[in-house]
């Protein structure tokens, strides 16, 4: 990785090879309803209408909504290609997440989740709809939709891919841990358990998904070679894959939050602030959709960003709920008292829903203080901004040792261990610190800018994401069996 390939924040938009004759082949898209997943997934779908093939989005009205609210520096004309299908969904309760849960997974969500387990029928109904319409159907699904497309496997023109919405060395890990035997490549710390990372509902639900799940015909990784190429290749083993082909695609991202962030919606409060800061000054503050912090740790988190004296933008606003349009009493989560007063002109805190890649993409961000899901880190590894990880919940303490200890580009706020343990406000300024204002935290973000530089390469034109993604759009509409009887 050589930093004269140049910063990926300077990356221009490029243009995705099209097919001149339509194709044949649909493509059906089912996400996960959770935004990281649902988010990923029409990102993916814009990139393959550019194909010129037709592209389906199933999940529920209310995630369709969701997804369409939330897009982020997608093209509105490459959203519009997308034919969106509503599936019928039961109605599902929507409650608050609760803040002082000793368990940060999001099990607000979990009736949304279990809601999902009702759409086999119509998505298998749809499946053979488009498989009379079209010589081949490709069902792209999320690795816990598998039970809702397994119907695939009655369909003789049709074929479903798994799309993995978490990074290479956590799926790797995992399926390692399920085999039972010591992961084959040793690390300078433990691997964190899953202890305190998931609910006994959430590892049922996913128990639905295993033996559906060997339907697939193959994977595709949202990661980037240059990034994980050990661990893909542990995924691509014969035991691990079988036959199976897979293409490492990512990082799946908007091509305009790859360039100037000046291209953006300059409107946004937190924009504009940046603007005015001096060029990597700002440490940027966000735990995602689903995270929902206690007003304790609040409490400290405000102190540590105080104490630290580096200028930051922090969101601060709770985890979605199921449905996140639905009213109620929304949390105004307190801060210490005389804080915002105090840190005036240092700090500012947004309590809707920021522009994050543009945010990241922004030169006068420095720093990005997260909870390392993994949309999270590839967003921020693709603009080159160094993290300081504070994982909260699934497999975010693995990304955690994987941004620390393997890519090296980041500092742990914590040790997973000591989970059940608080984070002091202490320990959280000095991160902060030791990222934004040493010259460790300099030689962190050097490295860190070196692999933004060797991703944007990657996912450039004749890079070795783009030739994997051309591979899969070959793959998909071969024409050797597609001629009519």
């Amino acid at each position: 990785m050589q930093s004269s390939i140049g910063s990926s924040k300077d990356h221009q938009e490029n243009d995705y090879c099209t097919i001149t004759e339509p194709t044949q082949v649909v493509v059906m898209m089912v996400p996960f309803p959770g935004h990281g997943h649902l988010n990923v997934f029409l990102q993916l779908s814009c990139i393959i209408s550019r194909y010129q093939i037709p592209v389906h989005y199933l999940s529920s009205a209310i995630h369709i909504r969701q997804a369409k609210a939330r897009v982020n520096g997608l093209n509105p004309s490459d959203v519009a290609n997308i034919q969106f299908h509503d599936i019928p969904t039961p109605s599902f309760a929507s409650p608050s997440p609760d803040p002082n849960s000793s368990n940060k997974f999001p099990s607000q969500l979990q009736p949304a989740f279990d809601a999902t387990l009702q759409q086999r029928e119509p998505v298998g109904d749809y499946m053979k709809d488009l498989s009379s319409k079209y010589k081949r159907v490709i069902v792209i699904h999320d690795v816990v939709m598998a039970y809702v497309v397994q119907d695939v496997a009655l369909i003789s023109n049709a074929e479903s891919y798994a799309l993995h919405c978490i990074s290479a060395f956590s799926q790797a890990t995992l399926v390692w841990d399920q085999m039972g035997v010591p992961f084959p490549i040793k690390f300078s710390k433990e691997l964190p358990s899953f202890k305190n990372s998931a609910t006994e509902e959430i590892l049922h639900f996913m128990s639905f998904q295993t033996e559906p799940y060997k339907f697939r015909s193959g994977d595709i990784y949202n990661t980037c070679r240059v990034m994980e190429a050990p661990f893909l290749d542990l995924l691509a083993k014969e035991e691990v894959a079988g036959d199976r082909k897979s293409w490492v695609v990512g990082p799946i991202l908007p091509q305009k939050a790859l360039s100037s962030a000046q291209k953006f919606d300059t409107q946004h409060k937190c924009l504009k602030w940046l603007d005015k800061q001096e060029r990597r000054s700002v440490i940027y503050v966000a735990f995602g959709s689903t995270t929902t912090l206690s007003d304790e740790e609040i409490k400290e988190l405000a102190l540590g960003l105080e104490q630290s004296k580096q200028k930051f933008i922090w969101v601060l606003r709770d985890g979605d709920k199921g449905n996140i349009f639905e009213g109620g009493d929304v949390r105004q989560a307190g801060l210490p008292e005389g804080f915002e007063e105090r840190v005036e002109g240092v700090g500012i805190v947004a309590r809707d829903w920021a522009p994050q890649p543009q945010i990241l993409a922004h030169p006068s961000t420095g720093g990005y203080l997260s909870h390392c899901g993994w949309n999270s880190c590839i967003e921020s590894i693709a603009m080159g901004v160094p993290m300081a990880a504070w994982p909260m919940h699934s497999e975010q303490p693995r990304n955690t040792l994987l941004i620390t200890e393997i890519l090296k580009i980041g500092i742990a706020v914590w040790e997973w261990a000591d989970s059940e343990q608080p984070v002091k406000a202490a320990t959280i300024g000095n991160v902060i610190r030791r990222l934004m204002a040493s010259e460790e935290g300099d030689e962190i973000r050097r490295r860190a800018q070196e692999l933004a530089a060797a991703v944007g390469q990657a996912t450039a034109e004749g890079g070795v994401s783009r030739l994997e993604l051309d591979s899969f759009i070959a793959h998909i509409t071969r024409q050797d069996d597609m001629i009519p009887a």
